[in-house]
């Protein structure tokens, strides 16, 4: 397998409009679709399809799929990512426009500087964004909302990607941190460029039809959006129990384009997502009942709070960690116990899956884990393919990025 996370020169159409700097890479998803001999008039499924790389690939491959995602930025950014219906020329001259009277707005500079609601602002990363340059894009996005049209949608995403690689103060590594504060930025010209990159991705892709559907929702009911015997194949890479809190990846988006305003809107989101960190556990969460009879799930948790005990570690968060990953695990086996039903007999899964280490560097090898998950519940394991390797930070262990390929015999 081709282990190169990097996006492609000639996979960037589309693909790059916005996504994840976590995302999976498009060649990886091209690789199981011929390995599974996906045909047209198959139907391929991503229960956690992110910012739409599954989506967007079958889609350039003329084939039909459906994506699932509880964070609303990232089903938002699916959804507009497989619109290519857009007029190409109508989009650059309609932000044209908005652009010119954004600019005639802050250069009149009537008033203040506009921000947030106070209780908005603290949802967002400590300095993620300057009061400049947030005032410039709040301006522009009142017009870009006010319009409302057939062009929106692709507008926002271009103000998204614009904040979180040129406006705000963001930096990403392998995890979002907050950079040097830039005291100002050419919001308007920057957001012009990212529709400029859209038209010109867009203008060859005129004739294809829409293939994709997404819908905003939980991993673990899938059934609620999808029929009986609909899915042919599955390929995804779902949440790793790593301690990373994915909505912090995309805060300032969350918030700036309206899909989050309070913490209970924040909380909301998190209820939807797989448990995979400590921060978005809750007093309720029962997913951990799904391996209660999975001795291999139980004598890993045990390890990681003897660990904690050992090693005299006391934080809230760190007393979740045991917890944490019994509820990732069986949030999983709930997700692959309701997928059960809409997978058609001889249905092929593809999950991209990660080692970790993040729990006091005790070692999940979360494919291997998986696996014993899927077989118990009535699949086959088929095998698993080295994806990459990466160090552990802490440990300088090898930590195996992998695809485990499991088979739905159904019938």
């Amino acid at each position: 397998r081709n282990g190169n996370n990097k996006l492609a020169a000639a996979d960037r159409p589309v693909h790059d409009w916005y996504r994840f700097v976590l995302s999976f890479p498009p060649h990886l998803v091209r690789e199981y679709l011929k390995d599974f001999g996906v045909e047209s008039s198959q139907r391929v499924l991503d229960p956690f399809c992110g910012t739409g790389t599954t989506l967007v690939e079958c889609q350039k491959q003329g084939i039909s799929s459906v994506g699932i995602e509880a964070n609303p930025m990232a089903a938002f950014a699916s959804r507009a990512k497989v619109n290519w219906s857009v007029d190409p020329e109508g989009l650059v001259s309609h932000s044209t426009q908005l652009a010119a009277k954004a600019e005639a707005k802050l250069a009149a500079g009537l008033g203040p500087l506009r921000s947030l609601a106070p209780e908005s602002l603290k949802l967002l990363l400590k300095g993620s964004i300057s009061p400049l340059p947030l005032h410039k894009t709040l301006v522009l996005l009142e017009g870009i909302q006010k319009e409302n049209g057939r062009y929106t949608d692709l507008e926002r995403l271009a103000l998204a990607k614009a904040l979180v690689t040129s406006i705000s103060n963001l930096r990403f590594g392998p995890e979002v941190g907050v950079g040097a504060a830039k005291p100002d930025a050419p919001v308007v010209a920057v957001w012009l460029a990212e529709i400029s990159a859209i038209a010109r991705d867009l203008a060859p892709l005129q004739t294809k039809l829409l293939l994709a559907r997404v819908y905003q929702g939980d991993a673990r009911q899938i059934l609620g959006e999808l029929a009986a015997n609909s899915v042919d194949a599955v390929i995804t890479s779902p949440p790793y129990p790593n301690e990373k809190d994915y909505t912090r990846t995309t805060r300032l988006e969350l918030v700036l384009l309206g899909f989050v305003q309070t913490l209970a809107d924040l909380q909301r989101v998190k209820q939807g997502l797989v448990r995979s960190n400590s921060r978005g556990v809750y007093k309720q969460d029962d997913d951990d009942q799904w391996v209660a009879a999975q001795p291999e799930i139980q004598r890993l948790a045990e390890t990681i709070e003897a660990r904690r005990i050992a090693l005299g570690k006391t934080s809230g968060f760190e007393r979740l960690y045991a917890r944490t990953t019994r509820l990732y695990f069986g949030g999983m086996a709930r997700h692959l116990a309701d997928l059960r039903r809409v997978l058609r007999p001889g249905a092929q899964l593809a999950y991209v899956v990660g080692d970790q280490a993040s729990y006091l560097q005790v070692m999940i090898r979360t494919g291997q884990l998986l696996a014993a998950i899927a077989e118990s519940l009535g699949y086959e394991v088929v095998r698993t393919d080295l994806f990459r390797t990466r160090l552990a930070t802490a440990t300088k262990a090898q930590l195996r990025e992998e695809v485990l390929i499991l088979r739905w015999p159904g019938g």
